[in-house]
């Protein structure tokens, strides 16, 4: 596959108009609008329903986007499934962090087909649970991963699976913003008992998912993690001070770093760290050695799903040292866009998750790992249990 093939790919498929999918949406907060923004592209969509835990709320959600139709008298999530009449056949969940698996576990029972943002869950054992509904209930459960998407990222896949890295032992990742803790929509993403988890779960999901998914996504066996939460605590934090809001300090009770050392099953070490604010440009770019050769992917000053410029593959011709520039491929389409279509066609056509719930377990894993390793201030095994 080469970029003229890239290209073919981003061409758009004729859609079948005829056969709409009946969506319903649970948790109408910030992400849900991104969501409907993709929803109401598509000519094959018709959004029925929508629930959420605030009176009120997902009705002028759906006003806001001139739906005035939409079933909306749920008092919850349950409530709107059990709703026999709404002939449901998916709903994107859109939920906080810590509400992602109660809602996807009743959905997959009740015959619906899943969008479920990320990260998966908090912990691995909500992630198991969801996981054992899915396998039930024979339907969709497709993770928020829209960077897979991305030309760029399918790249970075087809050179690792190519074996011109030879064998792969080492991975440095991560990522993450100068000043970037998320609260322009209040503190649904820094408190604890909403969000769970903070930058690991925000943006450090993503970083995982960009080496992992290339490399074959191999099991994680153990991890010795830090996280720390200097700037989120701080009420001269930038940010705070900008937006009139130095009491959300107080509230902030999740990790704005995190870093981690992992070992994957292979013999592969990955070194990973992930901020949403530091005194740094960057923690560095992705590095993927390999013992044919090494490919250098450059960070982004904020993650927003690709690569921050052309990647380097480093390795030697006729045994003289050299390197092979990659050039950017130019992405015609949202990610969000195709993250949500693709998802679309799985439904229609009974086919496969586009980001399926198996490969994000062990990225869930991870998370949990560090969490729990951070905790005991202690490596940490990490065991997955069958499903």
């Amino acid at each position: 596959m080469g970029l003229n093939d890239f290209e073919k790919n981003q061409e758009k498929k004729v859609v079948d108009a005829s056969k709409k999918v009946r969506i319903g949406i649970i948790g109408t907060g910030w992400i849900a609008g991104s969501h409907m923004a993709s929803y109401l592209k598509q000519p094959d969509v018709e959004i029925v329903a929508g629930a959420d835990l605030i009176p009120g709320k997902a009705k002028a959600f759906f006003e806001k986007y001139g739906l005035e139709n939409v079933k909306t008298e749920y008092a919850s999530h349950k409530e709107m499934l059990a709703d026999k009449s709404l002939k449901l056949d998916a709903v994107s969940i859109c939920t906080y962090n810590r509400q992602h698996a109660q809602p996807a576990i009743d959905a997959l029972k009740a015959g619906v087909n899943v969008m479920l943002e990320k990260p998966f869950t908090v912990t691995l054992d909500e992630a198991v649970e969801v996981i054992k509904a899915e396998k039930e209930s024979g339907k969709i459960l497709s993770i928020g991963f829209q960077p897979r998407m991305d030309a760029n990222m399918q790249m970075i896949k087809k050179i690792c699976q190519s074996g011109q890295l030879g064998q792969i032992y080492y991975i440095q990742t991560g990522g993450g913003r100068r000043r970037g803790i998320p609260t322009p929509y209040g503190t649904t993403f820094i408190e604890d008992e909403t969000a769970g988890l903070g930058a690991l779960g925000d943006i450090g999901c993503y970083s995982l998912d960009m080496v992992l998914n290339a490399i074959g996504y191999p099991k994680p066996l153990t991890v010795s993690g830090y996280k720390s939460a200097f700037f989120g605590t701080d009420p001269n934090y930038s940010n705070y001070v900008k937006i009139g809001h130095p009491e959300y300090a107080e509230k902030f009770s999740v990790d704005d770093f995190a870093a981690a050392f992992v070992r994957l099953e292979g013999g592969i070490i990955l070194d990973f760290r992930i901020a949403w604010a530091m005194n740094l440009d960057t923690p560095g770019d992705t590095i993927i050695m390999g013992t044919k050769a090494s490919l250098r992917i450059p960070s982004t000053g904020c993650w927003n799903g690709t690569v921050g410029g052309p990647m380097t593959m480093y390795h030697e011709v006729c045994g003289e040292q050299t390197q092979t520039q990659i050039p950017i491929i130019e992405m015609k389409e949202n990610l969000f866009d195709l993250k949500i279509r693709t998802f679309l066609d799985a439904c229609k056509e009974n086919g496969t998750a586009p980001v399926p719930s198996s490969q994000i377990l062990y990225n869930q894993a991870i998370l949990d790992g560090i969490a729990r390793s951070a905790k005991c201030g202690r490596e940490v095994e990490i065991v997955i249990p069958e499903i």
